[in-house]
């Protein structure tokens, strides 16, 4: 531990290119990912597409199981077959778009789908189109669960996004795997260290904003 602090006092300019960076990839593919899985959760939800959702949560699952070092081996040469550089942020972000959907993805279409019938009549009593009960009582509704599930999503990419560095992703990976390679225990430490932490702030600034969206009706039930 006093080696890493020693280390980050020598070199703070470091540690903090290694966190920007990081960030950046995760801000980037958590901000597609969250916008594509909501889209989908919605789309999916809609009459008669049952089966179509079990196949688009299935799949979703099956990429979740992929290895991260084996998902990066299949992006680098599609990359590099499409004519784009097959190694570094492209492939990182894309890789982490994949993983980022399932928990954003499942929450969606769950929470869409158990919004109390009840509540989607008394919209439709009061003339209400279904874009307009989607807008006002099914999202509402569903937004607390949809915030968990992308918080769950974040955390779980900060940690892959660590090993994206092994493909020239940069972030806080760096001098995680430097350090494995010149037996460094102070570089190791700054980097599992630095990822651990920006996983807790991470997950607490989203559960703050978790609670500001939550709708007021909902926080009273919650209290009760």
């Amino acid at each position: 531990m006093i080696e890493a602090v020693q280390y980050i006092a020598r070199r703070p300019d470091l540690l903090g290119g290694w966190t920007l960076e990081h960030l950046w990839l995760i801000v980037v593919s958590n901000g597609i990912a969250m916008v594509v899985a909501v889209a989908l959760g919605i789309w999916i939800t809609g009459r008669g597409r049952k089966q179509i959702a079990d196949v688009v949560l299935y799949v979703a699952e099956i990429i979740m199981t992929i290895p991260s070092l084996a998902m990066f081996g299949f992006l680098m040469p599609i990359f590099a077959w499409l004519g784009l550089r097959s190694f570094g942020f492209g492939p990182a972000v894309v890789a982490l778009i994949l993983y980022g959907l399932l928990p954003v993805l499942r929450n969606t279409y769950t929470a869409i789908t158990e919004v109390d019938p009840s509540m989607i009549e008394a919209g439709r009593g009061m003339g209400m189109s279904e874009l307009q009960i989607l807008t006002r009582v099914k999202l509402p509704l569903a937004t607390p669960v949809i915030m968990a599930g992308l918080r769950n999503a974040v955390v779980i990419n900060i940690g892959i996004a660590a090993i994206a560095s092994m493909i020239g992703a940069g972030g806080l990976g760096v001098p995680i795997f430097r350090g494995i390679r010149n037996t460094r225990i102070d570089q190791i430490l700054v980097g599992g260290l630095a990822v651990t932490l920006l996983a807790w702030i991470a997950d607490g600034l989203l559960s703050l904003v978790e609670r500001w969206v939550t709708p007021k009706g909902l926080k009273k039930a919650r209290t009760v």
